[in-house]
């Protein structure tokens, strides 16, 4: 069933990397514990290009959104294949591990997807904000990876003023 706005975003926790590259369980109220939004996006695969196209341009726009939003990107990558990618590309934000897609799957961010003309069953890029209070306040689905920070942006200082 999807989720839409206005609604309480489903609670969960997962094994991630924080920004500091500590490797921990982190749950959706430690993640809205600083009382900022949150910029919860699923992704299909680390270190594929679109996949890193999105996550360098969350990493580049960290001054941006920092003082307004946490950040934190969820794909059912391992937590080993996190670490590559986060070194590798020298990622400032939370990279959370879903293997057994049930996050994934409470967001509808996985399931039926058109890719290359054929119907594929996978990960469909998601972005959600959610607010301080649980609740989520935006929602994309089957996002294009390039210049959607910019749109992320966009709506938190919308939700900001």
């Amino acid at each position: 069933m999807p989720i839409e706005e206005g609604q309480k975003a489903p609670d969960f926790c997962l094994q991630g990397l924080t920004p500091e590259d500590e490797e921990k369980e982190v749950c959706l109220k430690d993640l809205l514990k600083e009382k900022k939004y949150l910029v919860l996006y699923f992704y299909p695969k680390d270190n594929t290009p679109g996949c890193t196209t999105e996550a360098c341009d969350f990493r580049d726009n960290l001054n941006r959104i920092g003082d307004k939003a946490v950040v934190a990107g969820v794909s059912p990558d391992s937590i080993e294949s996190h670490k590559k990618f986060k070194e590798k590309y020298n990622l400032n934000f939370y990279l959370l591990s879903d293997p057994e897609k049930k996050v994934l799957q409470a967001y509808d961010a996985y399931g039926e997807k058109k890719m290359y003309g054929k119907t594929t069953v996978g990960v469909i890029r998601s972005t959600y904000i959610i607010a301080p209070d649980g609740t989520i306040v935006k929602k994309w689905r089957n996002v294009k990876a390039k210049g959607h920070v910019d749109k992320v942006i966009q709506e938190l200082e919308k939700l900001l003023k």
